[in-house]
């Protein structure tokens, strides 16, 4: 008999959270799961490889639509991998420019911090630095992506 997981065992496994599991299921990231006659999912070991994978590509920081692109590759071994390679370059691509404009954001906070005077707030220059855009020495501002928001 084939091994089953239930959603929470594969959760574990995978250490991916049920909600996630739920969501990539409902998505079409992940095939729907058989059902035990209480109704509850019961996925098989290709889920589990196929979650493993996904996270993997997550960690590395490609976007469901890129995932979504690499698990059809998975799911045909028998076609070429240029695509594969194409996706990828364009994922680094995107992580060499976060990693610029991360370097430019630590430029810019070392030069207001070694700048910041010890005496008062009206002549902080952190304060007055994030007051003034004008003050950095750099345009260092988000153009492709929103203002992060508090973190869960």
């Amino acid at each position: 008999m084939t091994e089953r997981f239930t959603v929470g065992q594969l959760a574990r496994e995978t250490g991916i959270a049920v909600g996630t599991v739920r969501h990539y299921e409902r998505i079409g990231l992940l095939p729907p799961a058989a059902r035990s006659a209480g109704n509850q999912r019961l996925f098989d070991q290709a889920a589990r490889r196929r979650l493993s994978f996904l996270r993997h590509a997550r960690e590395l920081g490609f976007p469901l639509d890129a995932v979504r692109e690499l698990l059809d590759l998975a799911d045909h071994p028998e076609r070429p991998c240029d695509r594969a390679n194409v996706i990828a370059e364009r994922q680094l691509g995107d992580v060499e420019r976060r990693i610029a404009r991360l370097e430019g954001l630590r430029q810019e906070l070392t030069r207001m911090v070694e700048g910041c005077a010890t005496g008062t707030v009206a002549d902080c220059r952190v304060i007055e630095t994030l007051a003034d855009h004008a003050h950095c020495q750099q345009d260092h501002r988000k153009t492709d992506d929103a203002v992060p928001g508090p973190t869960r």
